[in-house]
């Protein structure tokens, strides 16, 4: 199971939009200076997750990724410290590495200062190596450091001015948001209707006063959710509505309004949320919606009858809820792309435009919290969100 402080650090390396990107011309002038000033043929930045090292930016070699298993920087960057290794072949920590028993290089000289952000998570290194055994001065060392973090500064320049170009962007799209996040509820008050409609006696028939009873409830969230979203795009998704929500009926009641989808599909929706939030109940119940129609409709149109697990748990940052499925799941390539307004996975026969996936994450991190894809234990995908705890959010 992931942990809150790799979810924390995944967190903190996704604001930067760096990984799987072109090389900064301003992070590649930093690993030109640092290799320079420290007299070595090859510096990389390295952004390390929980999964992989990600080389940014190089001079010596072109950038790639490896396992976070093989990496070097992995073992030291969370001390938090400057790293100095005259000959690897003579730390214990790194003598059996590939990249210096030469299977995948050769590296003696090995030197790194970590890359940490100003709320003081760890989340990579500004590296230095050489194939041959040497030293680094005093002088060096410092320079490597104040240079990590000229390498912080950039990165957060880029974080800014990603937020103000896509928030003016997002505000004017989400009128679109709302439509779609109303298609369920909707739906089922036609349900209803249509089965009380059809009744022969409306009156004196008991399941039609109910399915009657029925439809007023779920017109009565529609129009709660159209208030409520609409305001929530007024004010630029900023401050959502905060209270105590208990998770179990919420989803039960999002389920309710799925019944047409799940019966359709023959669909089993098993939960296991008894934990308590802090949010808006609206905006969480428009996130669960689409999340769960989500794992419905994906598995059913990859051919399986869907079996969908909605579950939650305590973490030391808040509470952790998943929803996952036994459909086809996401490629790991394409699943922070799909949180992109109007886009959808690679071979998707599933209908839509594409902005399910970029409301839950607007409203996701409007309380402050993070969300992802992940293989699911069913076979499918497994989408978590994390929110935080009312000091958190606060």
């Amino acid at each position: 199971m992931i942990t809150a402080e790799d979810i924390t650090r995944r967190s903190a390396i996704a604001e930067y939009q760096v990984v799987g990107r072109p090389p900064e011309t301003d992070l590649e002038s930093l690993v030109h200076l640092a290799a320079t000033m420290c007299d070595v043929p090859t510096a990389v930045i390295n952004i390390i997750d929980d999964r992989f090292q990600h080389q940014i930016a190089a001079v010596g070699l072109e950038p790639a990724s490896c396992s976070r298993e093989d990496s070097m920087c992995a073992v030291v960057f969370q001390q938090q410290v400057r790293t100095i290794v005259s000959d690897a072949r003579e730390d214990p920590r790194f003598a059996a590495n590939p990249f210096v028993t030469g299977e995948l290089a050769n590296v003696r000289f090995y030197a790194s200062s970590p890359l940490v952000t100003p709320d003081g998570v760890p989340i990579g290194t500004l590296c230095i190596f050489d194939d041959r055994v040497r030293e680094l001065s005093p002088e060096q060392g410092k320079a490597l450091d104040l240079l990590a973090r000229q390498v912080v500064d950039v990165l957060e320049l880029l974080r800014l001015t990603y937020e103000l170009g896509q928030s003016n962007e997002q505000l004017a799209q989400f009128a679109g948001q709302v439509s779609h996040d109303l298609r369920n509820p909707l739906m089922a008050v036609s349900g209803f209707l249509e089965l009380a409609t059809d009744s022969p006696d409306m009156v004196n028939a008991p399941h039609a006063a109910k399915a009657l009873a029925r439809a007023e409830s779920a017109a009565d969230r529609m129009a709660a959710m159209i208030t409520d979203l609409l305001d929530f795009a007024r004010i630029g998704g900023a401050r959502p509505r905060r209270a105590p929500i208990d998770l179990g009926p919420l989803v039960s009641s999002v389920i309710e309004d799925l019944d047409a989808t799940i019966t359709s599909t023959g669909a089993t929706v098993d939960v296991d949320t008894p934990f308590q939030v802090h949010g808006d109940e609206t905006l969480l119940g428009a996130l669960l919606q689409n999340l769960i129609a989500n794992a419905v409709k994906f598995s059913a149109a990859a051919g399986v009858v869907p079996h969908v697990l909605v579950q939650a748990e305590r973490v030391s940052a808040g509470v952790l809820v998943a929803v996952e499925d036994n459909g086809p799941g996401v490629a790991p390539e394409q699943r922070e792309r799909v949180f992109d307004l109007m886009e959808r996975a690679a071979g998707s026969e599933v209908a839509g435009l594409g902005i399910g996936l970029s409301t839950c994450r607007r409203i996701v991190e409007a309380h402050g919290g993070r969300i992802e894809i992940d293989e699911s234990g069913l076979g499918g995908a497994s989408v978590w969100f994390l929110l935080p705890d009312a000091r958190s959010a606060a």
